[in-house]
């Protein structure tokens, strides 16, 4: 019994050093102003900004392949951080800040065809085939593109009412100093 224990911790640990040296000799070297530039974003993964993800929006920023302007969860303020971690010139004027939205599914137009549970990114819709779906408030980041694919028109966007849990401060403006 104490040499199959033994022998299986012995392969455990063998086996764990061969993967750890392996992951730092294979390791894929990320370029550091992606990591920051991800940083910065929200990190919602909603694809608003038309790439998979943040991690991808990031990579684009860093190639300079696309504008700063895409993240609308992250609003003008992300807009701000990123021209200023970048050196460019932000320009949200045009940019229209929008309260935060969540999916909500009237229930007597929704006929069960699953087309939002297929477009949801976060996983946020719950149903089955031919069956009533409804959407958990707290995973749904707004991003809309189940109400976009509703061919019953059966989801709508619901602006999050402000409790003193979805409540946020906003950030102070900087004001010149006085001398």
């Amino acid at each position: 019994m104490l040499l199959d224990v033994g022998s299986l911790a012995v392969m455990g640990v063998t086996l764990g050093a061969v993967l750890g040296t392996a992951a730092k000799l294979l390791a894929v070297p990320t370029n550091p102003l992606e990591d920051e530039l991800q940083a910065l974003l929200p990190g919602s993964q909603c694809g608003q900004c038309g790439f998979v993800g943040c991690s991808q929006y990031a990579a684009a920023l860093a190639k300079g392949d696309t504008p700063i302007t895409l993240c609308a969860p992250g609003g003008k303020g992300t807009i701000e951080a990123l021209a200023k971690k970048l050196g460019v010139e932000a320009n949200a004027d045009d940019h229209e800040e929008q309260a935060p939205q969540h999916a909500h599914i009237k229930e007597d137009l929704c006929i069960g065809c699953l087309r939002c549970v297929q477009e949801c990114t976060s996983d946020a819709i719950v149903g089955a085939n031919k069956q009533l779906h409804t959407i958990i408030v707290d995973q749904c980041h707004g991003c809309a593109k189940c109400f976009k694919v509703c061919p019953t028109e059966a989801i709508e966007m619901c602006t999050v009412p402000v409790t003193m849990a979805a409540w946020h401060w906003g950030k102070p403006q900087s004001e010149p100093a006085h001398h």
